[in-house]
């Protein structure tokens, strides 16, 4: 449904978890080299436990060749301190997350080549630096699965759910 692209992320178990949270949600994970770790590795595992095999999973070289791969979908940038605030996107099947390396972020020749309101941010107090990158993915993709009912998830309450993304998606695109 989505596209979550890791910029070079750095912390097995990150990916791990991000590897199995992609499984769930139905997310294609993109992966930029140079990763800080082999991919085999045991945090990696450990992490995905087995759901590196029901994830869809892609390696690219740069950025450039997974953006081109990706050639016209959305992108967006979840970045500290960046502008609008990821919950007020409207996210459509198919939209591109990325994501910046722990210790890093996303740099900002990258940032610039993104229109302002493709730079978004999750909120959290002043004076703390960022989210975990697992936790900051999952805030995302959940809001974006959300806004679409949850699409082909299992379970009754995505029935509920659906029937509200609708009637709160028809009151937005009137306004």
């Amino acid at each position: 449904m989505f596209h979550v692209v890791l910029y070079q992320p750095e912390i097995p178990p990150n990916t791990g978890n991000i590897i199995r949270l992609c499984a769930n949600a139905g997310c294609t994970l993109h992966l930029i080299e140079p990763l800080g770790f082999e991919l085999d590795s045991a945090h990696v595992r450990r992490a995905g436990l087995d759901y590196a095999q029901l994830a869809l999973l892609r390696r690219h070289d740069s950025i450039e060749h997974c953006l081109q791969q990706l050639a016209g979908a959305r992108v967006f940038a979840i970045e500290t301190g960046a502008g609008a605030c990821y919950s007020t996107v409207v996210y459509q099947p198919g939209d591109v997350l990325l994501f910046g390396p722990e210790t890093r972020g996303l740099p900002q020749p990258l940032l610039q080549t993104l229109p302002a309101d493709r730079r978004v941010s999750i909120p959290m107090r002043d004076g703390n630096r960022s989210l975990n990158l697992g936790n900051a993915v999952a805030v995302v993709v959940y809001e974006a699965w959300r806004q679409h009912g949850f699409a082909q998830a299992a379970g009754p309450a995505t029935t509920m759910a659906g029937s509200a993304i609708e009637s709160e998606m028809a009151i937005n695109r009137s306004l």
